[in-house]
């Protein structure tokens, strides 16, 4: 990315956060057929059982990351796959992998002005509680937690500075 393409994408960051909400309710709506909440700060974020992440390439560098627990994982795999094929633990790790796949495609396609090609990674789905995660992107990072029936979804972008 040359010196202005990379000015340019630092100084519409802050305008990013809404596109990125934008682009995560409208892959719910299509996908599993529902909304979305915004959390409050009140509200216990995900305890980290499923962790997808997707890296970014190109004009736009980094990865977006979707959190969500293990009751989550698997309605959201219901939903998508159907109650009877969902229950599979390899069928919920795709799931989320696609989910998350589909929020940085989404996301991606959304933003203008960007003067190259932006390529997505194959989804990585990390499971479990005893980890921790650190981004090696060395940028901005953006963050929104929403409500998928009434349980909380964290997703993040860390940008490569």
């Amino acid at each position: 990315m040359s010196a202005d393409a990379s000015l340019g994408v630092h100084s519409r960051q802050h305008e990013w956060l809404p596109i990125l909400e934008l682009a995560v309710q409208e892959v719910f709506e299509i996908m599993l057929g529902g909304r979305l909440a915004v959390a409050t700060q009140s509200e216990p974020p995900p305890v980290g059982e499923l962790t997808a992440i997707v890296g970014l390439a190109g004009s736009l560098r980094g990865i977006v990351t979707f959190r969500c627990g293990s009751l989550s994982a698997s309605q959201i795999a219901a939903r998508m796959l159907g109650p009877e094929i969902a229950h599979a633990e390899g069928q919920v790790w795709d799931a989320i992998g696609e989910i998350c796949n589909m929020i940085a495609g989404n996301f991606k396609n959304k933003l203008t002005g960007l003067d190259g090609p932006c390529l997505l990674s194959v989804p990585a789905v990390v499971t479990g509680r005893g980890y921790r995660y650190h981004s090696m992107a060395g940028g901005d990072s953006l963050e929104i937690a929403l409500l998928f029936e009434s349980a909380p979804l964290v997703i993040r972008l860390d940008l490569h500075a």
